[in-house]
């Protein structure tokens, strides 16, 4: 009997209560970098019935009309009638923003990190775009639920704006993906919609067509709104942090996390900059052929601009030593904030898009660029296939926004 194993990864809906508030979070800060590119930014929500505190350290020369903006991001997730208790038009909007500490700004205007911390990227191959496959279908499920919603209302008219996925993959002992164990959705909806329509709609017009077909069986579980009725949602029914979804933003659960947040900090911050940082190498490395799974490992202290340590582990797929990538990687690549912001141009208004349905395995971001594979091919002298030619595991079908 072959043995196996259950891994599960879990995406949420742009209208879930934590997701607003990273909304809300980096459209404040790509307002700042729209009008002033060295402004700093640490901003915080917290949402609940009624109400969105704003909070956190900014430092500008901009003006931004705070209730205006966050009034237009909740209108724009679809939090626009009053019986949600919590829509665009009539909630409060508090503002406790101060300025960033003068003694943080010391090291961060000589070039140094703008905190100390640890930060993880990671790349394998069971998906084109080199990603876990959990993490990557749980997302595609729940924005094309938000897809539905916001432009194809005929299909479902019942639908609100908050939801949750999971996706339960069966793998060989090998790592070999066999199939889809379990998916379990849940969607919140307006009163007068049967379970029964619920359920036939997300298998048929959800499920169906964003998870390949061939991973789906007759011993794949469905749980659909599993406690039958998810009417009450958004932050009426629970309350929302920034920064409480960092698995979901990263990997799924399937590499370590430093532990930082990403949303509302600008580039300075490594605890974001830096793990884009991580995840374009591991994802370069893996497209280069030179491993099939790789996790990397930066750190560093505050004030610094060279990160402490780096750490490549290819999980014996490697075809070249891990210390001789780290090598490569502390001679070739500048790692410091300020570089990494010159490489990837971190100072733009990016940040809203990143928000929502993960910062990774998306080629709109400039992390996910391949501009160091041939470069790592010919140092090392491999001869495998580059990105293209990848035998990855499952093949995405890609859900966009119209």
């Amino acid at each position: 009997m072959v043995a196996t194993y259950l891994f599960t990864s879990e995406s949420v809906s742009e209208g879930h209560p934590d997701k607003i508030c990273d909304q809300v979070a980096d459209a404040v800060l790509d307002a700042v970098l729209r009008d002033d590119p060295n402004g700093r930014v640490a901003c915080e929500c917290f949402a609940a019935t009624g109400m969105i505190v704003v909070g956190g350290e900014i430092t500008t020369t901009t003006y931004i009309d705070l209730p205006e903006l966050v009034r237009g991001i909740i209108r724009e997730i679809g939090y626009t009638r009053a019986e949600y208790r919590f829509d665009a038009d009539s909630c409060a909007i508090i503002n406790v923003i101060n300025k960033q500490s003068p003694d943080i700004a010391l090291g961060v205007d000589a070039g140094g990190a703008g905190d100390q911390g640890i930060m993880f990227g990671y790349a394998c191959t069971e998906t084109d775009a080199l990603m876990p496959a959990p993490i990557m279908l749980a997302h595609a499920i729940v924005r094309r639920l938000a897809t539905i919603r916001k432009y194809q209302p005929h299909l479902m008219p019942y639908l609100r704006p908050d939801a949750k996925c999971q996706v339960t993959l069966r793998y060989s002992d090998r790592s070999e993906i066999i199939g889809v164990d379990a998916i379990v959705v849940s969607t919140q909806h307006d009163p007068d919609v049967s379970r029964a329509e619920i359920e036939s709609d997300v298998f048929d017009k959800v499920i169906r067509e964003v998870v390949p077909a061939h991973l789906l069986s007759e011993q794949t579980q469905y749980h659909i709104n599993p406690t039958g009725k998810f009417v009450i949602g958004g932050p009426h029914g629970d309350t929302g942090l920034t920064g409480r979804k960092i698995i979901v933003d990263t990997y799924g659960g399937r590499a370590p996390h430093g532990g930082g947040a990403f949303s509302g900090k600008d580039p300075t911050k490594v605890d974001r900059s830096a793990a884009y940082a991580a995840r374009h190498l591991a994802k370069n490395i893996v497209a280069a052929g030179l491993a099939s799974e790789c996790t990397i490992q930066l750190g560093y202290a505050i004030g610094v601009a060279e990160p402490v340590s780096i750490m490549i582990n290819s999980h014996g797929t490697g075809r070249v030593p891990n210390a001789e990538l780290e090598a490569f990687v502390r001679k070739h690549v500048d790692l410091t904030p300020r570089g990494i912001i010159a490489r990837f141009g971190l100072l733009k208004p990016i940040y809203r898009a990143t928000s929502v349905y993960g910062h990774f395995g998306r080629d709109e971001f400039p992390w996910e660029q391949l501009d160091l594979v041939e470069d790592l091919r010919s140092h090392f002298g491999a001869t495998e296939a580059t990105s293209n030619g990848i035998p990855v595991q499952v093949r995405m079908q890609h859900v966009a926004m119209p």
